[in-house]
């Protein structure tokens, strides 16, 4: 089932999750072991995110160095394959711009068809990392707006290679990102209003949004994006705040905000309670989420769901 039917059929509000493949060469086991964790709370969907390939340098024993490139965290497509067959899910492939080019994403596409997978979530991907060559007889998306539209020309039975106007239509429905704080590389919160409506336009079918802290910003974003025309369902994403750590790598690497309430009582708290202080903060956020109109709401859990599971069973 896609995405907006669980939205448009759902009698409670829906809780789903997000998981990143193991690194290479790691224990499927624990993967295994942390989806069938959530499944008690019936999640509609599961999200799995996608990664590119990385550029490493590797010494050599002349001294010399050695440019290696490799996907650290590879098994997207056979993790969505086990959690929509095994488990009985629906699972949501990551789709990337940046790292893959039109082609290799046909390509992925087909195999989720084959599959029976029919969601995805479109975004444009990191610009640091591996700048992957392109051969002259390939194409890149630059922008996840051109992403949607890849989809949406697919849907439409439009394929890249010519003569296959009898091709079968894909039946995908494509989610983008939202960023209540704005996108880092936006100027202003305005023009990343404005480039969430051109995805739109392109035909996003929903929005899920970056983690955030502090529900105002989810509010304030969602009352602007309806000023500009945006009428699609917008998803708000949670994280839990389980380390000290934290406090310092989520704003450096998500660029969102740790509201100083937060943070200064996780500063003052031994370690040992950080992740009851982050379970209360989120148990907080949901339920003021839901009472205001969330249709739902996706946890950004990742490798752990013990905090999830502590949070829900509050809620």
């Amino acid at each position: 089932m896609k995405v907006v039917e669980h939205l448009a059929r759902a009698t409670r509000p829906l809780l789903s999750f997000e998981i990143i493949p193991p690194l290479r060469g790691g224990n499927a086991r624990e993967l295994l072991d942390l989806i069938e964790a959530v499944l008690p709370f019936e999640p509609p969907y599961i999200d799995v995110t996608s990664h590119k390939a990385e550029a490493e340098y590797v010494e050599e024993p002349d001294g010399t160095f050695r440019r290696k490139v490799k996907r650290k965290r590879p098994g997207t497509l056979g993790i969505c394959a086990l959690i929509q067959h095994k488990y009985k899910v629906d699972a949501v492939p990551h789709l990337l711009c940046h790292g893959f080019t039109r082609e290799e994403t046909e390509d992925y596409l087909i195999e989720l068809m084959y599959l029976g997978i029919h969601n995805v979530l479109a975004i444009r991907g990191d610009r640091n990392g591996h700048p992957k060559p392109k051969a002259p007889h390939r194409t890149r998306n630059d922008t996840a707006a051109d992403l949607v539209r890849q989809v949406r020309a697919m849907n439409a039975g439009r394929y890249l290679e010519e003569g296959l106007e009898d091709a079968e239509p894909s039946d995908f429905c494509v989610g983008v990102g939202g960023y209540p704080e704005k996108h880092y590389e936006a100027p202003n919160l305005a023009a990343d209003v404005r480039w969430l409506k051109a995805k739109v336009d392109a035909g996003a079918d929903y929005v899920v949004t970056q983690m955030f802290f502090d529900n105002r910003h989810w509010f304030h974003y969602v009352e602007e994006c309806r000023a500009a025309g945006i009428t699609i369902p917008i998803i708000p994403g949670i994280k839990v705040l389980t380390s000290k750590s934290q406090l310092r790598s989520i704003p450096r690497n998500f660029h969102v905000e740790i509201p100083s309430a937060l943070a200064d009582e996780v500063e003052a708290a031994d370690d040992a309670h950080t992740t009851e202080i982050g379970v209360e903060w989120a148990a907080k956020q949901v339920r003021e989420l839901l009472d205001r109109g969330a249709p739902a709401v996706h946890f950004y859990i990742m490798q752990d769901a013990t905090p999830i599971q502590s949070l829900i069973r509050q809620l």
